[in-house]
């Protein structure tokens, strides 16, 4: 399974993977975008299977990613991952498309029912 970690604290991409690799029976194959930008650009080249985004970055913010990203792939599944937990942020994020919004930091059990999600909803859409 593809996945990209896109947050330009090496740290927070760190801690992602990490969950991401307890949380997950499956075979990850892992891209780490440090902005927006590069998101998109990873996006476009490998098609990952889930994409887990910070709001605030550098070069392009994760609004801008997820409109981006969205707009290339109306199917896209992206996952805010921020510490920017106001109404209005988590509003926009799913107002824009965003499959789910988690509160950094984010733990296994957390992390298990996003893939869950995600995965039940490929199923329905077969």
């Amino acid at each position: 399974m593809k996945i990209l970690v896109t947050d330009d604290s090496k740290m927070a991409r760190k801690m992602v993977i990490k969950t991401l690799k307890e949380s997950s029976s499956s075979e990850l194959e892992i891209f780490e975008a440090q902005n927006g930008l590069e998101a998109l650009d990873l996006y476009k080249q490998n098609l990952p299977k889930i994409v887990f985004l910070d709001l605030t970055m550098p070069v392009m913010d994760g609004f801008e990613a997820l409109e981006k990203i969205k707009q290339f792939d109306k199917n896209a599944k992206v996952v805010i991952i921020s510490a920017d937990i106001q109404k209005l942020s988590m509003d926009r994020v799913l107002a824009l498309g965003a499959f789910n919004f988690i509160k950094k930091p984010v733990d296994t059990q957390k992390m298990q029912q996003i893939l869950k999600k995600i995965e039940e909803s490929e199923n329905n859409e077969i």
